[in-house]
């Protein structure tokens, strides 16, 4: 199999995004699908404003084993509608968790959503289940990045945000690989210098020079006033008893999200604990994180493809590698979603991208 440095390179896994921009809108939902027979799941909720769905199901001592589907959504709490459309269209697969005859099924579809609410204009223009089922169909290996799906509206520092994949080939034979969606109330960018925190200790770091990074942060500066300025249009039109076109106070509600995957056969106890250790990679990436405003969520997958060495001793240096590159995905993923994001400007706000600002 070809390595693409994305989450499906986890033979099995697909990636689908339902995106909506324009016309008020800016926001969209992702779906990772698991395997037929479904994958080992395990979360992580760190943030202290999560927005999440079917989380309890992942528990290590309930019931339920295996899952088919996870939703990263926009659209805040209201976006978690998604993962409805995302159910019905596994049912349709005879996909989910047999509580009876053939077809019987009630699929397991665990959800997280950031905030995104207002920033295409329209308050109201949010994900539905219809857009659910589109992510869902149009799942495949080939995982698009940047400002599509469940990245659409996102923003990181004031940088426009949005989805970002990477994997790591262990010596082991394992993969792991990681998906995220990168809207932080935190910066991705050091204020002192403009590299991308997740740069630092990659080996590749360039620091911008200082003229350019003096440009940038202008530029910043003004695209986060010309955001504050819209918003105050918008709640002055409210105020008049007009329908407004951004939310009125806006606060810095945010969140990032990801998923975190791997080949190796995992117990759900070493799922959730790969779930846990990919936030280092957000905390490197991310600064600061795990705030108030974010819901940092990390959902687990694994497929069970490949088993770990017998030995006792061989099995635990073998899951603490997987741990170890579960992080370094999540860095580098975080870092390929902001430096494929797009810049955005309409009457939500002003969200320029890393590339436009530093990469001139």
């Amino acid at each position: 199999m070809d390595v693409t440095d994305s989450l499906t390179d986890v033979r099995g896994l697909r990636v689908g995004h339902a995106t909506r921009d324009g016309d008020g809108w800016l926001t969209g939902t992702t779906v990772v699908l698991a395997p037929e027979g479904g994958a080992v799941a395990a979360v992580d909720v760190r943030g202290g404003g999560p927005g999440t769905r079917e989380t309890d199901a992942l528990d290590p001592r309930n019931l339920v084993q295996r899952i088919d589907a996870v939703v990263l959504t926009g659209g805040s709490a209201y976006g978690l509608d998604a993962a409805s459309g995302v159910m019905a269209w596994l049912e349709e697969q005879g996909r989910g968790f047999p509580v009876g005859g053939p077809g019987q099924v009630v699929p397991v579809v665990p959800a997280a959503c950031v905030f995104d609410l207002g920033r295409g204009g329209d308050w109201r223009a949010r994900p539905d289940a219809a857009l659910g089922r589109e992510a869902a169909a149009q799942a495949s290996t080939e995982v698009i990045q940047g400002s599509v799906g469940a990245g659409t509206g996102a923003v990181a520092g004031g940088l426009k945000g949005g989805v970002g994949t990477a994997s790591v080939q262990l010596p082991s034979g394992h993969t792991v690989s990681a998906l995220v969606v990168v809207n932080a109330v935190g910066a991705v960018a050091d204020p002192a210098t403009g590299v991308l925190y997740g740069r630092y200790g990659d080996g590749r770091v360039a620091y911008p020079s200082e003229e350019l990074h003096a440009q940038a942060r202008a530029r910043l500066a003004a695209a986060r006033t010309e955001t504050e300025h819209l918003r105050a249009k918008a709640a002055g039109a409210e105020a008049a008893g007009a329908e407004a076109a951004a939310p009125l106070g806006q606060p810095p509600l945010n969140t990032t999200l990801a998923v975190v995957a791997t080949d190796a056969e995992l117990t759900r106890a070493q799922a959730q604990k790969l779930a846990g250790t990919a936030h280092d990679g957000l905390a490197r990436a991310v600064r600061p994180v795990h705030l108030l405003h974010d819901g940092d969520t990390v959902f687990a997958l694994a497929t069970g493809e490949k088993p770990l060495p017998e030995g006792p001793l061989e099995a635990l240096t073998a899951v603490n590698a997987v741990l170890a590159a579960g992080a370094d995905a999540v860095t580098r993923a975080i870092v390929k979603a902001v430096e494929a994001a797009e810049t955005v400007t309409g009457p939500g706000g002003v969200f320029p991208s890393y590339r436009d600002l530093y990469e001139r």
